[in-house]
């Protein structure tokens, strides 16, 4: 056998494929690149309050674990909490990736605790048209009737607290501390030129092409560029879950999750076993529970709802002309107005939500206490009590006794005159089966 090379044949199924092999090493780098560079939106268009702080956090978790080139903040608010606040802004100046916070649409402003936010971002920006500023923290409960030493308090430390972070921010300090001490408000050209702002963009697209190619200072010393134009914009949603707690976070809505859930309990308790109407007052009252616990509450309005309620209830239950349902309207309406200490007006209930609730309950009272008493004085017409006062006509001649015939029935009747047959009578008293008659005169 001559020596040589031996050429080994391979199995059909298995020879070699380099384009199948290059598909794979393809789709195994695609896999192992990191993914394009987005920018993540969230929207506050509320009151600043807990549900608010875990919607910013959630959008810069998400920027975090995604790295995003930015977090962009669309801001529109009246105003919140001091707690809330303070928690945003922690998390703005800690976030890993730059914050923009853009005040918009046209005729938004971030006020009070929003301005605090705006100040805080690595960008500031509004729309035309917006305003901000009005940051003079106000008390829970009247800052009016606040001891003047303790108001004074408050106001430096609220001032301190913008200027711990604005300095760094390259803004203007002074200008950021009379927004607090002197509540001053400002329009998005003012806070351009006092240098509150960075940018003044008509929209998003604007926005991004302003700031492209710009490089910040973040607050803890390090610059980064910019490049946002053209990127994918993803917008972190609400979850179910925070879109329902939002809802009832609104002072107002918490007041009528209250009130009906206390008239359905009340209806259930007057007609035990309908079940339905207790199901859905416990439900509406945890849902209040539930919001009134994060909300500054003021537990002698709640005591105040339950005296209206109870008020209510004796209305129904004795004839007091009224009397108890005017009360009961009255706490009502005080306790609703009182509920909420919120710090802004849009943090307290309305006068015309507690107007809408007490009245109606009120009066929807007072007609069932006039039922009752137009129930109480009517004549019974059935059974003998009916007969008293009835007219019939004689069947037979009454002299004394005889035959009437009175409500589709014969009876025997006496009378203390002589009566003619097919003469009217009127009964005046019962007798067991025997009636008392007279005359009726037309």
């Amino acid at each position: 056998m001559n020596a040589g090379l031996v050429h080994r044949r391979e199995p059909r199924g298995r020879r070699s494929k380099p384009g199948l092999h290059a598909c794979v090493l393809v789709w195994a780098l695609l896999l192992c690149a990191p993914a394009a560079a987005q920018v993540v939106k969230v929207t506050i268009d509320d009151m600043i309050h807990p549900i608010s702080d875990e919607v910013i956090g959630r959008a810069i978790d998400y920027a975090r674990n995604n790295h995003a080139d930015a977090v962009l903040i669309e801001l529109s608010t009246p105003g919140g909490l001091v707690d809330s606040t303070r928690s945003i802004v922690s998390k703005v100046l800690s976030s890993p990736a730059p914050v923009v916070v853009y005040v918009a649409p046209t005729g938004a402003r971030a006020a009070s605790a929003g301005f605090f936010i705006l100040e805080a971002a690595d960008v500031a920006a509004m729309a035309p048209g917006t305003n901000t500023g009005a940051a003079h923290p106000v008390t829970i409960g009247g800052g009016d009737k606040l001891d003047p030493v303790m108001k004074e308090k408050m106001e430096n430390d609220a001032a301190a607290f913008m200027r711990s972070y604005t300095s760094k921010r390259g803004r203007n300090s002074q200008a950021a501390e009379s927004a607090v001490r002197q509540s001053k408000s400002f329009t998005d050209q003012e806070a351009m030129q006092q240098h509150l702002i960075d940018v003044v963009a008509r929209d998003r697209e604007d926005l991004f092409r302003q700031l492209d190619g710009r490089t910040v200072t973040r607050f803890d010393g390090n610059k980064v560029t910019l490049h946002l134009a053209g990127k994918p914009v993803h917008e972190v949603p609400y979850s179910l879950k925070q879109r329902i707690l939002s809802f009832i976070m609104d002072p107002n809505v918490a007041f009528v999750l209250l009130a009906v859930g206390m008239l359905a309990l009340y209806a259930e308790f007057n007609h035990p076993g309908a079940v339905v109407p207790g199901v859905v007052g416990f439900i509406f009252i945890l849902l209040a529970v539930f919001a009134l616990n994060i909300l500054p509450t003021n537990y002698a309005a709640v005591a105040l709802i339950l005296l209206g309620f109870t008020f209510f209830a004796l209305e129904a239950k004795y004839s007091a002309h009224g009397v108890l349902g005017l009360g009961g309207i009255v706490a009502l309406t005080l306790g609703g107005l009182l509920l909420v200490d919120g710090p802004i007006p849009a943090m307290r209930v309305h006068l015309s939500t507690a107007l809408a609730v007490s009245v109606p309950l009120g009066a929807i009272t007072m007609f069932l206490m006039a039922l009752v008493v137009q129930a109480r004085r009517k004549k019974s017409m059935t059974g003998i009590e009916g007969l008293v006062g009835a007219v019939g006509v004689a069947r037979s001649p009454l002299s004394p006794e005889g035959k009437v015939f009175i409500q589709g029935e014969l009876w025997n009747a006496v009378s203390p005159v002589a009566i003619g047959v097919g003469e009217p009578v009127r009964v005046r008293e019962v007798e067991g089966l025997l009636l008392h008659v007279e005359p009726a005169k037309n």
